[in-house]
């Protein structure tokens, strides 16, 4: 019996060792697994995006900001595939939680949460997952309207959660896209664009009942009078401008009903379109305060300009950004926001020793990418249906065909000055993340083929077209702006993923939408056809 109960002491010893190693194996395993897991969540672009060099430090001082400036609540906000201003507000207590963790929203709010005319939602289902926006701390600023507010521009990702590709980029966020596409750009040329972009609007007035009554001024263009009639909202919008990081350097009155164009000093492509999301959002308020509506779309009125949006745009390496004090309070915000970058060498400069008027190599031939590329990137500078209503009223200096010249305002491509050419092929509803990321490409495919653009036209275009020049048009609708962009594979790279999916169901949908009404013109061409 003593003999047995050994044997038993002996097994039971044995089978506790071999157990205790089966879970100390399991144990192991457990630690192994967690560590992938944890080292294939710091490896994701949300994570690295997070712990991103001197980042937790731009958080911090954000922070810091918060409580000198009293400021309570904060928008987290980024930029939809038409442009629109979209995010949370938390209130500031949370910041620096939320800065580091991010929020969530429907991936569908990419695409405004629209739903097509089938009543299908354009982008994403009910299903989807949700975006994580990370917050660039960078970008934060103080509303001047409302101090006790705060804006943020924010990054977004793919949820943590998803099965494929969890923290990854939304390839639909148009901002994060323009950085990822500007970055490459950058690595692969060494050089960075820069631009400078002319928003025209028009100040429209309001009836006793809200409705729209036209135009605060009379369409007389460069008048001051007319610009001193608008001054009550210019010099709002100048005040804000400045106070949110805008150099203010210029403006005017154009040639439409209640028409402005106000311009800031040219920067990192970045910042710029940044700058021209802030200031439509500073129009906006502007209208709210003073009972106007501050109109973006391209052609309210028929006969007299369309509201462009041109961009002035460079290439450049070297330089630095330099704090602008300037008319400006940078305490209000962080010291990206009011910098600028100043210097370097810019590549789109003539070289005397070629020609003295002519761009550099380089500007020659990004203008040869450009013209190769024109129609698919006028699915993105003329994203409406209303876009095209600009191009087919003539005579007022739209750009319709695909050439350049020097001052030639009926060329899509001029060379405005020294340095740097004119995108004209572009208005004031343009999305300019998207609009950025295609000239990018179409850059890099002109520096890549060699392409040369030819000579330049100093003429009329339409003389010359009387004299004999074949010059290709520009698409004269959205749906076929579409076609093109379709048949472009360079441009349609600008948009990876799912932002082209996003994009062309958005644009889509909308030209069904427009081809799929009866309007005013056809009950009044024909009602009265027949007897």
């Amino acid at each position: 019996m003593a003999a047995k109960k050994k044997t038993a002491k002996k097994t039971a010893k044995k089978v506790t060792k071999k157990a205790a190693k089966k879970i100390a194996k399991k144990a192991t395993k457990k630690t192994a697994t967690r560590s992938r897991r944890a080292s294939s969540q710091d490896s994701t672009d949300l994570e690295r995006h997070v712990n991103a060099p001197g980042r937790a430090d731009l958080v911090k001082q954000v922070g810091e900001k918060i409580k000198q400036l009293g400021i309570t609540y904060v928008y987290f906000q980024f930029v939809s595939v038409t442009g629109r201003i979209v995010g949370k507000g938390i209130p500031a207590d949370h910041w620096e939680r939320v800065a580091n963790t991010g929020f969530q929203l429907v991936y569908g709010s990419t695409a405004n949460l629209f739903v097509d005319r089938h009543g299908q939602y354009i982008g994403y289902g009910p299903e989807a997952s949700e975006l994580v926006g990370i917050a660039d701390p960078e970008t934060f600023v103080q509303l001047p309207w409302d101090k006790r507010v705060g804006r943020v521009f924010c990054t977004c990702f793919r949820n943590r959660e998803e099965k494929v590709n969890p923290g990854a980029h939304l390839t639909s966020d148009c901002r994060g896209n323009l950085r990822i596409i500007h970055e490459e750009f950058q690595k692969k040329h060494g050089m960075h664009m820069r631009a400078g972009t002319e928003p025209e609007m028009m100040w429209l007035k309001r009836d006793e009942s809200g409705g729209l009554a036209g135009g605060v001024t009379k369409p007389n263009c460069y008048h001051i009078d007319q610009f001193e009639e608008l001054r009550p909202a210019f010099m709002q919008v100048i005040e804000y401008g400045q106070a949110m990081g805008l150099d203010m350097i210029q403006g005017d009155h154009e040639d439409a009903p209640g028409q402005l164009e106000l311009n800031w000093m040219y920067d990192d492509i970045m910042r710029n379109s940044d700058r021209l999301t802030t200031y439509r959002q500073i129009c906006a308020q502007v209208a709210r305060e003073r009972g106007l509506h501050a109109c973006f779309m391209s052609k309210p009125f028929m006969s007299v300009s369309a509201s462009g949006c041109h961009h002035n745009v460079s290439l450049w390496t070297g330089g630095q950004d330099v704090v602008n004090t300037l008319h400006q309070n940078p305490v209000g915000g962080m010291k990206d926001v009011f910098s600028y970058r100043h210097g370097g060498k810019n590549w789109f400069m003539p070289d005397p020793k070629i020609d003295p008027y002519k761009p550099g190599p380089v500007g020659l031939k990004c203008i040869g990418g450009v013209i190769e590329h024109l129609g698919a990137l006028t699915a993105i500078g003329s994203s409406t249906v209303n876009s095209y209503r600009r191009l087919w009223d003539t005579g007022f200096w739209a750009p319709v065909f695909a050439d350049w010249g020097y001052q030639n305002r009926t060329c899509a491509l001029r060379v405005s000055a020294p340095g740097r050419f004119e995108y004209r092929s572009v208005d004031s509803m343009v999305n300019p993340y998207l609009m950025g990321g295609a000239l990018l490409k179409s850059f890099d495919d002109g520096i890549r083929r060699d392409l040369d653009p030819g000579e330049p036209e100093e003429r009329n275009i339409y003389e010359a077209i009387v004299a004999g020049k074949k010059v290709k048009k520009l698409p004269m609708s959205l749906g076929d702006a579409l076609k093109e962009l379709e048949n472009d594979k360079v441009i349609k790279s600008s948009m990876p993923d799912e932002m082209y999916r996003v994009y062309t169901h958005y644009k889509g949908d909308e030209w069904e939408r427009f081809n799929h009404q009866v309007t005013d013109w056809d009950v009044e061409t024909y009602l009265d056809c027949l007897p």
